[in-house]
């Protein structure tokens, strides 16, 4: 049996296009989930990987909609291999029914670690040269030095932070 699993990761993301190409390569059950790569127990992949049985084969449209890490892809992989399913991804052509197709699936597992981890490099890289210009990431803050010296100057003299909160205009989480 073909057991089909297809994952986006947000809402604004279409499935369609995966459910299609699993239907065209003939899986008989497709279990599917919106949820980022990082997450660690999808509903949708426990709900696929309870139904395989020995003998069935796990089909994917890439390999990334399973994760990216290769650890987590290896390992994935080797638990279907102990309980005799097998597996497929029909975009980078991988079966590891055979002997190419377990060598090409850690080769594609490694690019895709490879991918991750520029991305992150080119990210960092980013935020890392915005600090040399003077930028700073995350939200603005809210108090400036000076509502902040005055909130300070009030605690210490005993004014509720409710009071200081309300007196700044700002919430008690802020303060």
């Amino acid at each position: 049996m073909l057991i089909g699993y297809a994952r986006v990761s947000s809402r604004d993301q279409n499935l369609e296009y995966q459910l299609e190409a699993l239907k065209q390569a003939g899986c008989d059950k497709i279990f599917q989930d919106v949820i980022s790569g990082k997450s660690e127990n999808p509903e949708g992949l426990a709900k696929a990987t309870e139904h395989l049985r020995e003998g069935d084969t796990f089909v994917v449209w890439k390999l990334d909609r399973l994760g990216r890490r290769v650890g987590r892809l290896i390992a994935f992989i080797g638990m279907l291999s102990e309980r005799g399913v097998n597996f497929s991804s029909l975009t980078e052509s991988i079966d590891t029914r055979t002997a190419m197709g377990r060598f090409f699936f850690h080769v594609m597992a490694s690019f895709a670690e490879m991918e991750r981890e520029l991305n992150n490099e080119r990210t960092k890289a980013g935020l890392e040269a915005a600090r040399k210009l003077g930028r700073v990431g995350g939200r603005p803050r809210i108090l400036t030095e000076s509502k902040l010296a005055a909130a300070k100057k009030l605690l210490a003299s005993n004014v509720t932070p409710r009071d200081v909160a309300e007196n700044l205009g700002v919430s008690i989480a802020t303060l």
